[in-house]
């Protein structure tokens, strides 16, 4: 790390944030079933990780000397720094698996056995689950090096067995056979007939090796190793700034699964014989393995049985009732009189969907315009959508078909939209569309026309709303919904707004310059003796530039606080540099999504509200948005929100050099977990609310 910037590399730190998601799997405050849930996400984090920045790192590698030296790349080094956190990590995710969580079921009476724990019923009980079930999808084949590679799918599992023929006890006779747990297919867990008062269950990887034997007459099965391949999933679209870029993402999508290895993980009790054996007969490079424990694609541990213990469970936090829309005509009625936002999965999403849903049956309603970058499978914001165009009006849809992991999803949405008359527009070549913005257009019988604008930190999606803590305004400002109207006008003609965005900061337009206008500010006004406070909350930061502005503002004296969940590329506290900077990191039962930036200007507080996160690509290859809180009452609640999340010290991590993610401690003994506090503030608020309107 050069001193002179300190820069954590992006994904060094994201090992380090996922390693706070492990921290919640080890936590015994947090219910068993949901530590359970967080090795699941633990594992599908990583699986993404290694599809996309490790199989990154693997293609610079095979650029030439000078290339690499050229972009000052060394990824050789970085990739040996992953490999290092992972193996740790892993051995860390065995151990809670193993030690704590499988213990801790047993105290509940439920019981996750291996084969050579049954009973004859159990047994019998998955050998006809094996005949019945399994048999048409295990595709045992025999490896022979250099004659009889098989192909193994992305994601899928396989065991590697070990056997020997049974006239023979000549080590040199093992032969060695892999074959598919066809847990894509069957659920990864099953329950056993089990004793009154008690559930046992049993993992299909083990009910596949109970039966092996019974797939190799003639062979003696010595040992089974279970392996998994992730495959790279960057699409690669060659000259992506020209031709048509739908069709090109369309052949890719297909080429994702059957890209080069990312990474091959495998049980780590297997022998180096084997592992030398599996290496050369699947044509494995040394950077492609990597040691797990006995059982892999853990991200099926969301698909875990409860068994109706729902005391294992987090306690409920139902979505509550804005008492604002409840007692109002109708959405759109009460946002003319003034902005309204709400804060999910706090707040229920219900009022996004029936804005939709008026917009759709109201007749003077002439025009809907939306960004989706991310939908729901079954989205009752598109159905509305469509039911709007039925009754008449015009519906623009811009679809972000490079959303990565959704395009295919989202191409089945625009494909679905077209074909009910909605205007579809699609990607850009060389930028992505990542705004969350909406636009409503009424015309009244007095031929007076207003504009509904919907804005938020998160995607127009009903799924994630459930778990993703974002925030939805709702205005009917004229500058803002015009500025809006702008960015649409953009999206559908690709030619530059002939007028400058005034309250929205707009990437690709002012968004970055705007940005660094307001830390001048508060430069400024630090070194003139003044009081100047910057507060950021991101999922990351990673760009130098703007980490060098910040820096900046340190040295100048600004006292600049930050919540930042993922990616952390600043190092705060560095003497000299960055010792006015303090970063925390908040992981809790909700994923924390929402991008705020708050600068004191004198007083006068700017308060905005993003799309967009501190990331190269979201600032500078992105239509990304920052709207402005305007309303004094909404200002004092988000300003209030935040010093909840500063104050936690039960999920907060404090986010320093050396990525240590040490929790941050309560000075006075008083234990303050921002989302559970933030649900009974906005409780309480509501209820405030309609005492007062009870009583008018």
């Amino acid at each position: 790390m050069d001193q002179k910037f300190p820069y954590n590399h992006r994904d060094i730190s994201w090992l380090a944030f996922n390693k706070r998601v492990l921290q919640e799997a080890q936590d015994k405050s947090v219910p068993l079933f949901e530590r359970i849930k967080f090795l699941a996400i633990y594992s599908n984090n990583l699986d993404e990780f290694f599809r996309v920045r490790v199989a990154h790192h693997r293609n610079l590698i095979r650029l030439g000397k000078k290339d690499k030296k050229k972009y000052h790349l060394n990824s050789e080094d970085t990739l040996k720094q992953i490999t290092k956190m992972v193996n740790k990590q892993q051995e860390e995710f065995s151990h809670i698996f193993e030690e704590e969580i499988i213990p801790e079921l047993a105290k509940h009476k439920i019981h996750l056995r291996r084969r050579l724990e049954l009973n004859e019923k159990q047994t019998l009980f998955i050998e006809s689950y094996f005949n019945d079930h399994l048999l048409p999808f295990v595709q045992p084949v025999l490896l022979v090096k250099k004659k009889i590679r098989p192909f193994l799918n992305n994601a899928a599992l396989y065991l590697v067995v070990q056997m020997r023929p049974k006239d023979t006890l000549d080590t040199n006779k093992n032969k060695y056979a892999i074959l598919k747990i066809p847990s894509d297919h069957l659920p990864r867990f099953l329950p056993l007939p089990s004793p009154p008062d008690s559930h046992d269950l049993i993992m299909l990887d083990d009910i596949v090796r109970h039966n092996i034997k019974n797939l190799f007459p003639g062979y003696n099965i010595i040992d089974t190793f279970s392996v998994k391949l992730t495959r790279d999933a960057e699409l690669y679209i060659d000259d992506e700034f020209s031709g048509n870029l739908l069709e090109k993402i369309k052949k890719s999508l297909s080429k994702r699964n059957v890209g080069p290895p990312s990474r091959f993980v495998y049980d780590r009790k297997m022998s180096k014989q084997i592992l030398k054996y599996i290496k050369e007969a699947l044509n494995l490079e040394g950077a492609d393995l990597l040691k797990e424990g006995r059982y892999h694609n853990n991200f099926d541990f969301f698909s875990f049985p409860h068994f109706g213990m729902e005391h294992l469970r987090n306690t409920p936090l139902p979505p509550m009732k804005s008492m604002t829309f409840e007692y109002s005509k109708s959405i759109m009625s009460r946002m003319e009189k003034d902005d309204v936002l709400l804060f999910f999965p706090f707040h229920s999403y219900q009022y996004v969907v029936d804005l939709f849903n008026e917009a759709a049956d109201d007749p003077n309603v002439t025009h809907i315009k939306i960004v989706q970058y991310r939908v729901a499978r079954r989205s009752k914001i598109m159905e509305a959508l469509m039911r709007a165009v039925k009754k008449g009006k015009q519906v623009t849809v811009f679809v972000e078909v490079k959303a990565r992991f959704d395009e295919e999803a989202n191409l089945r949405w625009a494909e679905r939209l077209e074909k009910a008359g909605v205007r579809v527009l699609y990607s850009f070549p060389g930028l992505k569309v990542h705004c969350k913005i909406a636009l409503i257009t009424r015309t009244d019988d007095n031929l007076e026309t207003t504009h509904y604008a919907y804005m938020s930190t998160g995607h127009f999606h009903e799924g994630t709303a459930k778990i993703y803590s974002d925030f939805g305004l709702f205005t009917t400002h004229k500058g803002i919904c015009m500025e809006i109207a702008r960015i649409f006008n953009f999206l559908e003609s690709v030619k530059l707004p002939p007028k400058t965005f005034g309250h929205l900061m707009v990437g690709q337009f002012n968004l970055r310059s705007g940005i660094y206008e307001l830390i001048d500010k508060e430069i400024k006004n630090a070194k003139a003796g003044k009081k100047a406070k910057i507060f950021l909350k991101l999922n990351s930061i990673e760009d130098e530039e703007m980490i060098q502005k910040l820096y900046d503002a340190s040295q100048a004296g600004v006292q600049v606080k930050m919540i930042v969940r993922g990616i952390c590329a600043l190092v705060p506290g560095i003497k000299g540099i960055s010792e006015n900077i303090s970063v925390i990191s908040i992981v809790d039962r909700f994923l924390e999504h929402a991008r705020i930036y708050m600068f004191y200007n004198e007083g006068d507080e700017k308060i905005y509200l993003s799309s967009a996160d501190f990331m190269k690509r979201n600032l500078t290859y992105r239509i990304e948005t920052a709207f402005p809180i305007l309303n004094k009452n909404i200002k004092k609640e988000v300003r209030n929100l935040m010093n909840i999340q500063l104050s936690d010290n039960v999920k907060a991590r404090i986010v320093d050099k050396d990525l240590k993610n040490e929790y941050k401690k309560s000075p006075d003994g008083i234990n303050v977990r921002s989302q559970i506090e933030t649900y009974y503030y906005l409780k309480r608020k509501e209820e405030k609310v309609a005492s007062k309107y009870d009583k008018d």
